[in-house]
């Protein structure tokens, strides 16, 4: 069977690495793809909100399946498209991508089904918004509503930094149409975890727990980001508050979803955080794979991830059973200089070919030059992933691996999956 998925990050350069271990993979194509993923796909040059293009591809290469990787798209009904086209699509359609593409929505939608998640008010207005906002106290969460590339969210330690987040959301719009809305929320303090699940309808069937690292810096500092690594699994958090997290989190919101008439299919990723009492609360929904908790989840993943994919696109996801390897997976993100602000491009990349079976390296902002030389090509370049044992063994390989390639100004975080092993 021949598959076209859609982006072009690290995300799905994990994607397109596990589905070509599928012995029923035939062609896999990627639209738009990068350097790192042309290695082992054949890319092609449309870019992902391209739909009438995409499903033209789609059409003319005969695939059958198509599967999206990242959330505008969804959002913007890119799988209502190829359904409409009677094409198989892997992902949820506009009206239930709308968990991650409104935080109000989503934030209405557990509070009316009691689902656990930090108090939160809502506002369109800003004047409401900040008065509001000074009747509070810090630390406090100020949301843009809409997507803004992982970085609409301000965890704001004193209400001058809450203030200057309020007005940069909706007066200056710095994440355009994204901060017409905010959403202020109660801080919730403790430990983050990510559970993504592969759902149709209400059957869920949970991955294997992993925790990102947002801010840039060191100590969960600097400024929020895509994310600058993570790992799996979490050896320091019992699998009774993860299935404590799936029980009253995750299941109920996929039901939750089929009463409103939104019914899921594809991963729900649910961003969750442990607080002290050890109760599991809801920090965000996405609608799609995150990044990069995906580089450390599917090469983790022993089932056939087509067979899942056509499962859930099928309606028999409830008839399959998820295998996981005992392995860890520690992914270090290997940025340019400047991220998450601005920084150069076209840098050229220098250790990549030192491949062994206890790493993988993912593309996440690559290119080739003129010259055929890979360069950078995106604030967060590459997500090296080590495997081990343990999270110990697999922390180590990755940052020895992470060592051996260079390029100018590389940055990365020297304690991804530090907290587990305290």
């Amino acid at each position: 069977m021949d598959i076209l998925v859609i982006g072009g990050g690290g995300r799905e350069h994990a994607i397109v690495w596990a589905l070509s271990k599928s012995p029923k993979a035939g062609t896999i194509y990627c639209a738009p793809g990068n350097a790192g993923i042309a290695q082992i796909a054949e890319v092609a040059p449309i870019a992902v909100h391209e739909f009438e293009q995409l499903k033209t591809f789609a059409q003319e290469k005969a695939v059958g399946l198509v599967v999206v990787g990242p959330d505008d798209p969804l959002a913007d009904g890119i799988v209502d498209v190829f359904e409409e086209a009677g094409i198989p699509v892997f992902g949820p359609r506009k009206n239930a991508a709308e968990i991650e593409g409104s935080k109000t929505f989503m934030k209405d939608l557990l509070h009316k089904y009691n689902i656990p998640t930090a108090a939160y008010e809502k506002f369109d207005d800003y004047e409401q918004a900040l008065a509001y906002l000074r009747s509070q106290q810090a630390p406090i969460v100020v949301k843009a509503d809409g997507l803004a590339a992982g970085k609409g969210v301000t965890v704001a330690h004193t209400l001058e930094e809450a203030e200057l987040a309020l007005r940069d959301i909706m007066q200056s719009k710095v994440f355009g149409e994204a901060g017409s809305r905010v959403v202020i929320e109660e801080f919730l303090e403790g430990q983050e975890m990510s559970i993504l699940a592969f759902v149709d309808g209400e059957t869920v069937k949970p991955m294997s727990a992993a925790q990102d690292h947002k801010p840039a810096y060191d100590g969960d500092l600097g400024p929020n980001t895509g994310g600058m690594g993570t790992y799996s699994p979490l050896p320091h958090i019992s699998d009774s508050i993860i299935e404590e997290a799936i029980e009253t989190i995750i299941k109920p919101t996929a039901k939750a979803m089929v009463s409103e008439g939104r019914p899921f299919r594809g991963v729900l990723f649910a961003g969750l955080m442990i607080t002290p009492d050890g109760k599991p609360k809801t920090i965000e929904f996405n609608a799609r794979f995150g990044d990069p908790e995906t580089q450390v989840v599917l090469p983790r993943l022993k089932t056939d991830l087509l067979e899942v994919f056509l499962a859930a696109v099928n309606g028999t996801l409830a008839d399959l059973t998820l295998e996981w390897s005992d392995e860890a997976a520690v992914c270090v993100i290997l940025a340019s200089g400047g991220y998450p602000a601005s920084y150069p491009k076209g840098l050229v990349i220098s250790g990549l070919d030192a491949e062994d079976s206890s790493s993988i390296v993912f593309h996440a902002g690559t290119a080739l030059d003129g010259e055929g030389r890979m360069v950078t090509n995106g604030g967060r370049v590459l997500g090296v992933v080590g495997l081990g044992s343990d999270i110990a063994s697999a922390r180590a390989k990755a940052y020895e691996r992470a060592e051996q390639i260079t390029f100018e100004g590389k940055q990365f975080r020297t304690d991804i999956a530090a907290k587990a092993l305290i």
